[in-house]
């Protein structure tokens, strides 16, 4: 049985962590397509979360709705904690034997509402939540990943680029702290071709979860 126990982590649980336009949906996206095709049982997941409360900080995002950056923490935490311990959550998901892959987790928070409301917050309100088994941050270049965002329709109110210039040294500084506390973080070059990132997301999957996905 999976335990959320923060001092532990949840091998079976994969996080894809980076900035905006750094390209963790399409790979999760493309990971999956893998998976699927070699009958292998999985869950993709997201955060924000479809729930009503993901849905809320979705709108905010979008600047739909005005809130305070100390609200926007909490709210993320809240849409996390019920992402992880609801009854199709995360650990059930986990207990049943599956594999879990999520798009964006607690490295997100840490860098994003980090620089909008401080540290501290952030770090306590995700102090209880477990480390995933393994997080692959998608490390690109700011400006290269703005270039893709600009493509979009319709833009978030963090997909600016001196925004992105500061999530991004806050990831770096993070994932530091994170592996000297024990977490297993992989860097991928997110700025090279998808081709090249999909062959290094497979290996490096397959390698931590001992399966083969070339």
């Amino acid at each position: 049985m999976q335990v959320a126990d923060t001092h532990s982590s949840l091998k079976n649980f994969v996080v894809f962590e980076g900035i905006d336009g750094s390209g963790t949906t399409t790979q999760l996206a493309k990971l999956a397509e893998t998976l699927t095709r070699r009958g292998i049982d999985f869950e993709t997941t997201a955060e924000p979360t479809l729930r009503p409360e993901g849905q809320l900080i979705r709108r905010i995002l979008k600047g739909e709705i005005d809130a305070d950056p100390g609200t926007v923490a909490y709210l993320f935490a809240t849409d996390r904690h019920q992402h992880l311990h609801g009854s199709k959550g995360i650990l059930s998901a986990l207990e049943k034997g599956s594999l879990v892959f999520c798009d964006r987790y607690i490295l997100s928070s840490l860098a994003y509402q980090g620089i909008t409301c401080g540290e501290e917050l952030p770090k306590l309100l995700n102090s209880p939540f477990p480390r995933p088994g393994l997080t692959i941050y998608f490390r690109i270049d700011p400006e290269q990943s703005m270039e893709r965002v600009l493509r979009r329709e319709n833009l978030e109110i963090y997909e600016k680029l001196h925004m992105q210039q500061l999530v991004s040294t806050a990831y770096d500084r993070i994932i530091e702290e994170k592996r000297a506390d024990g977490w297993k973080i992989t860097v991928v070059e997110a700025g090279l071709s998808i081709e090249e990132v999909i062959s290094q997301v497979q290996r490096i999957v397959g390698s931590h979860l001992g399966i083969n996905l070339d």
